[in-house]
């Protein structure tokens, strides 16, 4: 098959690019993992040690619960929210994060500004507190707060829409194996209002994830961030989707 030059120029320039966005990818996910440092060689307690915002945030985890580890989803969001203040300024902003695990997403807006409320199941809300009084005590505006948020359950009586109005949601690596992605789907849904500005990390293992992206699109706009394929990880800006508007999907 002959090749003109114009389609040799095409394939150099795809291959030049791939580079370039392999190149960018490494970097960037370097200058993430250098936020957690490894923890003392001799220690009595489960933690892990992160910079951020100019602060040592020392997370304890528990290997009893899957969200009370900390995943690199949240460290990819972190380093977004903290390099990129100048557009997304959090200072005296509503957040919720939902199925905050540990707390680190928590932890490090409400040093950035936030009125924070962190959520997540009922068995790791004891370490998910510990961890925000720790590492937020004589350092935020606003002291962080811990609720119960099961997903899809009594959201109207335990978040009124009346009286509950976020200016962002933070979302770390919340959707995996699990069976309760409409219940997610249906608190997205309902803690979004119409200026809402999600911020959604999500690391890609399985095909069920792609379904919920898809899922998801029907109801919000989507815009891609970040994709770092080194660690299958995405993260995505959503905000609702006006009524009558096409949808522009995202992979």
């Amino acid at each position: 098959m002959d090749l003109s030059l114009s389609d040799l120029g095409d394939g150099l320039s795809s291959e030049s690019q791939s580079e370039e966005e392999t190149c960018q990818d490494k970097e960037l996910v370097a200058a993430i993992m250098k936020r957690r440092a490894p923890p003392p060689l001799i220690t009595t307690a489960v933690w892990e040690r992160y910079y951020f915002a100019d602060c040592e945030i020392k997370i304890k985890e528990s290997t009893e619960f899957y969200g009370a580890v900390v995943w690199p989803s949240a460290l990819v969001l972190c380093h977004f929210l903290e390099t990129n203040q100048d557009k997304y300024n959090l200072a005296d902003k509503n957040l919720i994060e939902i199925g905050a695990g540990t707390g680190l997403v928590s932890i490090v807006t409400s040093i950035l500004g936030a009125r924070v409320l962190s959520t997540d199941m009922p068995e790791v809300l004891g370490n998910l507190r510990y961890n925000l009084t720790r590492n937020t005590r004589g350092r935020c505006r606003h002291e962080p707060v811990v609720k119960e948020l099961t997903w899809g359950v009594d959201l109207e009586e335990k978040f009124p829409r009346s009286s509950t109005h976020f200016h962002y949601i933070m979302a770390a690596d919340v959707v995996y194996s699990h069976p309760f992605l409409e219940e997610l789907l249906a608190t997205f849904d309902h803690l979004c209002e119409d200026n809402t500005v999600i911020f959604w990390t999500m690391r890609f293992r399985f095909d069920k994830e792609n379904k919920f992206v898809d899922r998801f699109q029907t109801l919000f706009d989507l815009e891609l961030i970040y994709d770092l394929p080194s660690m299958k990880i995405k993260l995505y800006k959503a905000m609702r989707r006006k009524v009558g508007t096409e949808t522009n999907r995202v992979e």
